[in-house]
């Protein structure tokens, strides 16, 4: 696959570009560098070798065949992954525009930074434009799949002409350093000419690890912060024999950062009692942490502020406007990662048999000098599945392809909202704002994802009347797309407050999530088409996404 290449990097303190065409396979040079790429006519591998020290900046390839408009871009839908777990992701119409948070009141970020959730703080947002990372396809009148190999050492950003339909792939090297002698992987990717045959490719590409399909319970979606002992011991309770895992989410803490100060007022036992009570019922047990961060009223942030990374400028990192406002530990300070260790081999000790980490964005947030920000996320969660050993990892809130093969599980969506698309001031926020419109769309179409880089946790499914504004229509579309096409099937109702309609809702949905297979989806206008096999038997469901029900 012939197209054409620039590379920007930096020597001493000039700035220097390699353009060239390349060709299937072949090899260039220049006074600083060596150039190979190999090309087998389904994946491509372009490797640097370094003659004197060098630091990277941009890897650009143009006019990639497989990348050229032609056809019908106009009615084609494009793929645009997005950054993190809980970023907006669907297939894409070239009239449809991405959000960007830089054009909200410059005194409004200041008060409540949401550009630090996605990548607002590094990508220049065009409006354009349309982008995405380490995974793109169109469907339509032409077919492309590409995919990234190289997430240790590179995010690949796919950027979109809204104009034209023509794509150019960009590999995020900015910041790694190569030494005079040393390869380097500036990029490596799948490629195929259609949808299905570049899943197939993708599946055989990544090797997930083994992740049991999981019925569970999570108190975050009923009583966010406001839990205690009594109600989580009655939750616990009603869980019956059909239940896998029993998940305690924030609250339990005093302050996010304090993980080992568990709060004495709601919880006088502590938490090991759950798990022995849930193991005595042959139910896992789950905790949350957020292991890369602190918030500012925390203990850990006030009395070792040398644990945190800063800027330029010496102040901390600020990761987001949640609680008193958190920031990113370093994880480059031995310090700071025994600390993480610790927090995390308690919970262990104690029984948990899997945690949920979350806000873990926060790993590559930073600026790590010599490290990409994926290399900088890659080395984060190995030292995750380091400190945690066979124990089963959530991650949430976490760039995904970094994470291939080190968590079990992985959110692929935003949180739910308890309206169908929150309230109406936030939709002019941050991508990874708070939605159930949202995930409900994550989940079809990362959908490819699960079994490859890890199995997907799309969120939770809410059936209660009290503390919620879902309509039951809506209520009925979120359980059967989760029961579909998660591998966690999880909800923060109180279950033995359900009506004999509620208790056969959640068993139907059970024999979905057990049983049935999905064979295809596919963006119709504001519907997705979806059909799935159950018992031999072939059904199609249309999904709303603008109003949210099936139809």
């Amino acid at each position: 696959m012939e197209c054409t290449f620039d590379l920007v990097y930096h020597l001493a303190s000039t700035t220097r570009s390699f353009p060239l065409l390349l060709t299937a396979d072949s090899d260039a040079e220049n006074d600083d560098l060596t150039v190979s790429v190999k090309d087998d006519g389904s994946r491509r591998k372009v490797t640097l070798k370094a003659k004197r020290d060098l630091i990277l900046d941009d890897y650009t390839e143009f006019d990639c065949a497989l990348l050229q408009s032609g056809g019908d871009p106009a009615n084609d839908r494009f793929f645009l992954n997005g950054y993190q777990s809980w970023t907006d992701t669907k297939e894409t119409y070239l009239s449809e525009r991405e959000h960007d948070v830089n054009r909200l009141p410059k005194a409004l970020i200041r008060r409540f930074p949401f550009d630090r959730y996605g990548d607002a703080t590094f990508y220049p947002y065009d409006k354009n434009v349309l982008h995405g990372y380490d995974v793109f396809y169109r469907r339509g009148s032409r077919e492309c799949f590409f995919a990234n190999l190289n997430a240790e050492n590179a995010f690949l950003v796919f950027v979109l002409d809204r104009k034209t339909g023509q794509t150019k792939l960009q590999s995020d090297v900015a910041g790694a350093t190569v030494a005079a002698g040393e390869e380097f992987t500036v990029c490596e990717y799948l490629f195929a000419s259609s949808f299905e045959a570049g899943v197939r490719a993708f599946k055989n590409a990544f090797h997930a690890r083994k992740a049991d399909k999981l019925l569970g319970y999570t108190s975050w979606y009923n009583y966010y912060r406001d839990v205690n002992e009594t109600i989580l011991t009655r939750d616990l309770a009603s869980l019956d024999e059909r239940f896998d895992l029993f998940q305690i989410d924030d609250g339990y803490d005093t302050y996010i950062g304090d993980w080992l100060d568990v709060d004495p007022v709601k919880f006088p036992n502590g938490l090991a009692p759950f798990v022995e009570t849930a193991h005595e019922r042959g139910i896992r047990a789950g905790i949350w942490l957020a292991p890369f961060v602190a918030e500012s009223k925390s203990r850990l942030f006030t009395e070792r502020p040398d644990l945190f990374r800063r800027d330029e400028n010496g102040k901390p990192i600020l990761c987001g406007s949640n609680w008193s406002g958190f920031y990113a530990l370093d994880l480059e300070n031995a310090e700071a990662r025994d600390y993480i260790r610790r927090c995390l081999s308690h919970y262990a000790e104690l029984g948990y048999d899997i945690f949920k980490l979350d806000f873990l964005y926060a790993a590559c947030l930073p600026v790590y000098p010599g490290k990409t920000r994926a290399r900088a996320a890659s080395d984060a969660f190995a030292f995750l599945r380091e400190c945690l050993g066979d124990k089963l990892i959530l991650g949430c809130g976490a760039p995904l392809f970094p994470a291939a093969g080190k968590f079990d599980y992985m959110r692929v969506g935003p949180d739910v909202s308890l309206r169908f698309d929150n309230a109406w001031y936030m939709r002019f926020m941050h991508r990874e704002r708070i939605s159930t419109k949202v995930t409900a769309q994550n989940i079809v179409y990362r959908s490819f994802h699960d079994g490859a880089l890890f199995g997907c946790d799309p969120d939770v499914f809410l059936l209660r009347d009290a503390n919620l504004s879902l309509s039951p229509e809506r209520r009925e579309a979120l359980l059967k797309l989760n029961a579909l096409f998660g591998r966690l099937l999880m909800t923060s109702d109180n279950i033995a407050d359900y009506d004999p309609e509620k208790r056969e809702a959640l068993s139907r949905a059970l024999t979905l999530f057990r049983r049935a297979s999905v064979g295809e989806y596919e963006r119709e206008g504001d519907r997705i088409r979806v059909s799935y096999v159950l018992n031999g038997e072939e059904t199609e469901l249309r999904y709303d996404t603008r109003k949210g029900v099936l139809v």
